[in-house]
């Protein structure tokens, strides 16, 4: 199930870079059609995907996200 956390999606992904060293803006991943996150801006009302992107045995290679809303 997808969690949705309701942040600026900048800041949010600002601190994601912070802990994972690749962060890429990639809208037409595959890894999106069931996202890990849906952050939604509360000023606008926006919405950005973010998955991880992990190896078969678990380890976290990189996040991919939609356009910024």
């Amino acid at each position: 199930m997808t969690t949705v956390i309701k942040r600026d999606p900048a800041r949010f992904l600002k601190e994601l870079k912070t802990h994972y060293g690749d962060v890429w803006k990639m809208p037409t991943s595959d890894y999106l059609r069931k996202p890990d996150f849906v952050v939604l801006d509360p000023k606008t009302g926006k919405k950005t995907r973010v998955s991880f992107v992990s190896l078969e045995d678990g380890e976290t290679v990189a996040v991919v996200y939609d356009e910024l809303g």
